[in-house]
């Protein structure tokens, strides 16, 4: 940690207002930051805390529709208040970097990974393109992407989630940047990945010198990044103290209570009665082009059970989810639908067989038309499946809005972007059921939410498989989530199914070894346990190299 007396980001009072329901809102109400080289200091807090919005005012910005009306905002001694846009665009993406949440959000689709990371490295003048590409290789090596050499050249959907968020990080890297805003930057990472990640960014901050701010609702996470932690709620600083004192004997009951979370478990499903499953995937094999991606992948969900499918990124979990709605045709096997086998490509399925099978995706921001309102967006399969119009589809409209705990006077004429990322993904929750299937798919559903209101969600999908007997093929890196939710759990490895069965079974040892893996990469609430992990696969790794 840096001895510098001054610090290098000073907030004093910091006040953002926002604009709604015709007039202006209060959502930071005089926040003190203040941060030095070689620290990092964990911003935590429920959804609406105003975490993010704190974070990019340290860049001088409120995001649309909010402005900063109160306070200052000081960076290595510039008022960022005071500064012009000119000014702050020059340090924008060179001295201070972003990384968000969202990366499939953050991408521009139509050019490839490594042009957008020599983009800022060019336009401020810190290197030249060949520079930018050798150096975009070399950060892409060290935070573990797959063919470092060649991954660049790819476009942003030709990677996974993991892979995506892990080249944005690299890109906010590429200026070296003395302040560095990490806004949830690893809810898309699987565990395994997540730990060379935190290990990269944290080596980053001591290696440089620089700064960081670290957003998240991992308290976990949190506890091995940061060096202090503040807690916020309602746009209010709940209390401020060094991680190890927080974490052992924070003084808040609210600080006390997000301790505390994360204690749902759904209650275990009694076996199937009927012998035919709602869904089987028999002996699958897909690929993408020339590269096979799944591999011989067989598995069964039964009405009324939760099926989590676990593994890293890149692993098939998502790509199985794609062969089952039929937009990936496969090279070899089959899906089947109640006994009956499906088309495999979804164009040659009629629109009963589309209804049966719906997908919620992960990250509800961009799965969601932004342009359109809600009762647009849970309409529309309303009409398209079921034929509804009228005084029918608007009755429909309101039962499904009461099942997602959402008042319909309230919410069902607003915008996406008028809603928190919870509520956004229950109206995607709501738009899943417009269409009355019997499975669902649930891809990272919760990956991007807060603790609280994750759990929120897990106990509305609970409640909702009891009431209407569905069955949900549940894609999680998260293992919390599987213990609270599942009943069978299927660990998947490079396109392979290497374990499967009950989720009891799957978590008690002895465990198979990439199970086990996977079950040592979550991170606990103690600042000492990543390193912990680290120095004891290195001695694992140096006695199998000593024994063979």
């Amino acid at each position: 940690m840096s001895t510098d007396k001054k610090p290098l980001l000073e907030m004093r009072g910091l006040r953002i207002e926002g604009f709604s329901d015709e007039e202006w809102h209060q959502i930071v109400k005089g926040v003190d930051v203040k941060l030095h080289r070689g620290e990092v200091l964990g911003l935590i807090g429920e959804s609406g805390a105003g975490k993010s919005t704190i974070g990019i005012a340290a860049m001088g910005y409120a995001k649309p529709g909010c402005r900063i009306n109160g306070g200052s905002v000081h960076f290595d001694g510039i008022d960022l208040t005071a500064a012009s846009e000119e000014e702050k665009r020059k340090l924008r993406g060179s001295r201070i970097a972003y990384v968000a949440q969202s990366a499939a959000a953050s991408f521009n689709p139509a050019h490839k990974l490594i042009e957008q990371f020599a983009e800022t490295v060019v336009e401020h003048g810190v290197g030249t393109r060949d520079e930018a590409h050798a150096d975009a290789k070399d950060l892409y090596a060290k935070i573990k992407m797959p063919d470092p050499e060649q991954i660049g050249f790819r476009y942003p959907h030709q990677v996974s989630g993991g892979q995506l968020q892990r080249a944005m990080t690299a890109m906010a890297l590429s200026c070296r940047p003395d302040l560095l805003i990490f806004d949830e930057p690893t809810t898309a990472l699987d565990v395994t990945t997540q730990i060379e990640v935190l290990v990269t960014m944290r080596d980053i901050v001591e290696q440089f010198n620089c700064a960081a701010i670290y957003i998240t609702h991992d308290l976990a996470v949190v506890a091995q990044m940061a060096d202090k932690i503040m807690v916020l709620r309602y746009g209010e600083t709940v209390e401020e103290a060094d991680t190890r004192k927080m974490l052992s004997a924070p003084e808040e009951e609210y600080t006390k209570s997000l301790w505390a979370v994360r204690s749902f478990r759904k209650q275990q499903a009694a076996p199937p009665p009927e012998p035919t499953p709602l869904v089987r995937v028999d002996n699958v094999t897909a690929a993408y082009g020339p590269v096979t991606v799944l591999h011989e992948v067989s598995f069964e969900v039964h009405r009324g059970h939760t099926v989590a499918v676990v593994g890293e990124s890149g692993s098939g979990k998502s790509t199985t989810a794609r062969v089952i709605t039929g937009l990936l045709p496969p090279r070899k096997g089959d899906v089947y639908y109640d006994g009956t086998r499906y088309p495999r490509d979804y164009r040659k399925r009629n629109k009963e067989q589309l209804r049966q099978a719906q997908m919620i995706y992960q990250m509800a921001d961009t799965a969601v038309n932004p342009r359109h309102k809600i009762r647009e967006i849970i309409g529309r399969p309303l009409q398209f499946y079921l034929g509804m119009e009228g005084a029918e589809k608007e009755r429909r409209l309101r039962e499904l809005m009461e099942m997602i705990e959402m008042e319909p006077d309230k919410f069902l004429d607003r915008l996406p972007a008028e809603l928190s990322g919870g509520q956004k993904q229950r109206i995607c929750i709501a738009r899943a059921l417009a269409a009355e299937p019997a499975f669902i798919i649930c891809d990272e559903v919760t990956s991007a939410l807060d603790q609280l209101v994750a759990e929120g969600i897990l106990k509305l999908l609970d409640r909702l498989q009891r009431e209407l007997n569905l069955a949900y093929m549940f894609i999680t890196h998260d293992l919390a989530t599987v213990q609270a939710i599942a009943d069978e759990v299927i660990v998947m490895l490079e396109g392979r199914i290497v374990e499967q069965g009950p989720k009891d079974q799957i978590f008690a040892p002895p465990y198979h070894k990439y199970t086990d893996l996977l079950l040592s990469s979550v991170p606990e609430m103690d600042p000492d346990w990543m390193d912990n992990v680290l120095q004891e696969r290195k001695k694992k790794g140096g006695m199998e190299a000593a024994g063979n």
